[in-house]
């Protein structure tokens, strides 16, 4: 059996390729490698892949053990703090099960150089969700995650090229870019400029109508996709996350084109077929190279 932990903006999720379960980061906390037993026996556990926070400091696929301050520049930056991926990544590495941690997409990352104009690019478990739709649409394609953020990649013949970070363009529910009134609000020293990051979503800049956040969210990850097929006029759109099932409609619109939608059990999905598929000796996961 093989299992993908999807370290998210709210909850961490564990599955295998038919079974799953989830925690609150709070929750998290509290996780023990028993746990995994909600999943299947530990001695049925074939090989785990797992996520941790950026994942900026390493850029293949490495077995945990190996990583050094577990694969991240630094703690600090964006997004918020709590524990719960810490202690699930630490617990996993002291189990003395087989797991590799996936990278993330930056300056160190076989991408298309120009999108290294930013020194990040993508969190590590946008990779399992653009693997689980390349499964299904081929090696062409376009994935937008729109949760609490809204993050974008591109996959072209079958390689990672790059992708849109939260902090660079769409806006998700909680988080977005940094515009000149937080600029002004962090040079004022109202606010760091991570609590600037976590409250530029639609729920903090847009009146509370549900109609509106929703419609603003969907044109921003259209665009974005719509930005991304301009390097791979031929790929297909997939959208992922919680918002997907509620956004699909205007974004296919904008968009002219079918649009297929996946659940918020796409990360840990296709995480977990890439560690089945690295246990099984593959040496590059969409463009990454494996180092086991």
């Amino acid at each position: 059996m093989f299992i993908g932990i999807d370290h998210g903006t709210t909850a961490m999720r564990f599955a295998s390729e038919d079974c799953q379960f989830k925690m609150t980061r709070e929750e998290a906390t509290h996780f023990c490698v028993a746990d995994l037993e909600r999943i299947c026996p530990l001695d049925k556990i074939e090989g785990i892949a797992l996520c941790y926070s950026m994942g900026d400091n390493f850029s293949k696929i490495t077995p945990v053990g190996r990583l050094t301050n577990r694969g991240v520049v630094s703690r600090d930056g964006a997004g918020k703090h709590i524990g719960g991926g810490t202690k699930v990544f630490d617990e996993i590495k002291k189990s003395g099960l087989p797991a590799v941690a996936i990278p993330g997409l930056h300056r160190g990352s076989p991408t298309d150089p120009r999108f290294k104009a930013y020194s990040h690019q993508s969190s590590p478990e946008k990779i399992g969700i653009a693997f689980a739709v390349s499964t299904d649409l081929g090696d062409d394609l376009v994935v937008s995650d729109a949760s609490s953020n809204t993050v974008t990649l591109l996959v072209t013949a079958g390689r990672l090229v790059g992708a849109f970070d939260a902090c660079i363009f769409a806006p998700g529910t909680r988080h977005g870019a940094l515009d000149v009134d937080a600029i002004r609000r962090v040079d004022a020293g109202e606010c760091s400029a991570n609590d600037a990051f976590q409250q530029a979503g639609v729920n903090y800049s847009l009146p509370e109508d549900g109609d509106l956040r929703v419609r603003t969210v969907a044109m921003f990850a259209a665009m974005e996709c719509a930005s991304l097929r301009l390097l791979n006029p031929r790929a297909r759109v997939a959208l992922a996350g919680s918002l997907a099932p509620t956004i699909a409609p205007e974004v296919e619109s904008l968009l002219g084109q079918d649009v297929a939608v996946y659940d918020e059990w796409c990360a840990s999905r296709g995480l977990a077929a890439i560690a089945r598929d690295v246990f099984s000796g593959a040496d590059t996961i969409l463009g990454i190279d494996v180092d086991l």
